[in-house]
């Protein structure tokens, strides 16, 4: 056999429908990404934003960070910043319908890579904003999935398996930092509390939340399970690494149900389907059951083959790839691991994690404002809330499905309210309210004035919790919330 047939070995034929549903549900991802980014960036980032972009260029600090934006013919502005939106969520249209991928093999790269440059340039100016690890999970997936190539090419076998690494890093990494972290996922009482106070609710986590203390136990033992071992199928020969991968799916479906996590969940869906193989999923509609070993492999020098100049562009990839994971790995198994850390400023390559602490109460910061011309004389009816479209405020309002789509101001409100303090970007929220900002305005569900500017804006801080079955059938309500005083005014 010589070297051309062993580069063919390298083509995974038994992963077309996984290169189609990562290519496509990645592109799905971006175009969610960048819809959030055209609606929501100018207001909290924009030249008249919470955190406006221009200065933050103008410092030195901020060229440590890859963007267009340092470029002297592409200064920020808002219009240029939606237009690359726009242009991002094209590129990833055409992925999503299949065009794309009609072209020649290696047409996937360059479309891929010029999402992740755009999304890279608008994530290094983003800061507060920007600062999950989904963002950094979408970078590294963006750079990545391009190599998957197009219908011409085979699906590369070292790229479907540095995928299923970065699952790894997502489900083990995860894992580890809980067991690492917070006393109750160790003892089994992590979930008591979690639907309760996570940050964004969805309308079925009060049904989770109500559930028994048995089933609460099983929730955090299924996460185990399949955080610590069962993710290690996902590297063994098939079948068994299309069952961890389904594993891995089912407890991210339950996720999605349950909550509302912008595209982590999803995106983590969609990288598990790099260890299932078309055999196994034709067997779950019926088929045979798909035999042991890592894949199908054609004939050595099949008409299907790739092409010799691709395996070598793989390989130099993965190369590149496997050189950058070398910190990564040893932070799996560091007592100091780090959670959500990328260790270049490209995002490829990242470490991963969530919820190494958890919280037992919920608190919120409600925003008040009143027209009354005596703000000081005011009495409580006169205050009237501004709400937001997905964090908790109306006690009476069931909380919605929001994810993949991501609210950036609501998640920033449920930190603020975990340490309630004079953030920049809060201190200039108030003052936006303050004076009627239209494009503040649109980030919420709703304006108490309409539009006019207030006399006042308060600050109340507030502990909730979920009604019983008796109080919701008494009262209608969906949230009890207890009044912790007033915490600030302007």
């Amino acid at each position: 056999m010589d070297w051309t047939s062993l580069l063919a070995l390298l083509d995974a034929h038994d992963y077309t429908i996984a290169r189609e549903v990562i290519l496509r549900g990645v592109a799905v991802v971006f175009v969610i990404a960048f819809l959030s980014t055209f609606h929501q960036f100018p207001a909290l980032l924009g030249e008249r934003g919470l955190l406006p972009a221009p200065e933050y260029l103008a410092r030195p600090a901020s060229r440590r960070r890859p963007s267009l934006f340092h470029w002297r013919l592409t200064p920020y502005s808002d219009r240029l910043l939606r237009g690359m939106c726009l242009v991002g969520m094209v590129l990833g249209a055409s992925v999503v319908l299949g065009v794309a991928q009609l072209g020649p093999g290696w047409i996937t790269i360059p479309v891929f890579l010029a999402m992740w440059g755009l999304y890279l340039s608008i994530h290094s100016v983003g800061r507060t904003f920007y600062g999950f690890g989904w963002e950094s999970m979408l970078l590294e997936c963006g750079f990545l999935v391009g190599f998957l190539g197009a219908h011409e090419v085979a699906p590369p076998l070292l790229i479907l398996w540095f995928l299923r690494w970065m699952l790894v890093r997502l489900e083990f990494g995860a894992g580890m930092i809980k067991m690492r972290g917070d006393r109750s996922w160790r003892d089994l009482t992590a979930m008591d509390h979690h639907h309760q106070t996570q940050p964004m609710p969805g309308p079925l986590s009060r049904l989770a939340h109500q559930g028994p203390h048995w089933w609460h136990r099983l929730e955090v033992l299924g996460s185990h399970g399949v955080q610590l071992g069962a993710i290690w199928l996902v590297l063994l020969p098939q079948p068994l690494a299309s069952v961890g991968a389904l594993l891995v799916i089912l407890t991210q479906l339950f996720l999605v149900v349950t909550g509302n996590y912008a595209w982590l969940n999803w995106l983590t869906i969609i990288i598990a389907f790099s260890a299932i193989s078309d055999s196994f999923l034709r067997w779950i509609v019926g088929g045979p059951w798909p035999g042991w070993g890592w894949q199908n492999l054609p004939a050595p020098g099949a008409a299907d083959a790739s092409p010799v100049w691709w395996h070598l562009l793989i390989l130099a990839v993965v190369a590149f790839l496997v050189a950058l994971s070398r910190q990564p790995l040893r932070n799996l198994f560091s007592s100091d691991q780090l959670m959500n850390a990328s260790f270049n400023r490209f995002h490829l390559v990242n470490a991963y994690g969530a919820f190494g602490s958890m919280t037992t109460r919920r608190f919120e910061v409600v925003l008040e404002g009143t027209v009354d011309p005596d703000p000081a004389a005011a009495d409580d009816a006169a205050w009237r809330p501004y709400e937001f479209k997905g964090k908790p405020g109306d006690v009476r309002r069931r909380s919605r499905q929001f994810a993949p789509y991501h609210l950036r101001l609501d998640w920033q409100m449920w930190f603020l309210a975990l340490r309630p303090g004079a953030e920049d970007w809060f201190v200039a929220l108030l003052e936006k309210l303050r004076e009627g900002d239209p494009g503040i305005r649109r980030l919420l569900r709703s304006d108490p004035f309409g539009g006019a500017p207030p006399t006042a804006i308060r600050v109340t801080y507030y502990e909730y919790r979920y009604a019983t079955g008796q109080e919701r059938r008494e009262s209608g309500t969906w949230w009890v919330r207890t009044d912790l005083g007033v915490i600030a005014r302007i």
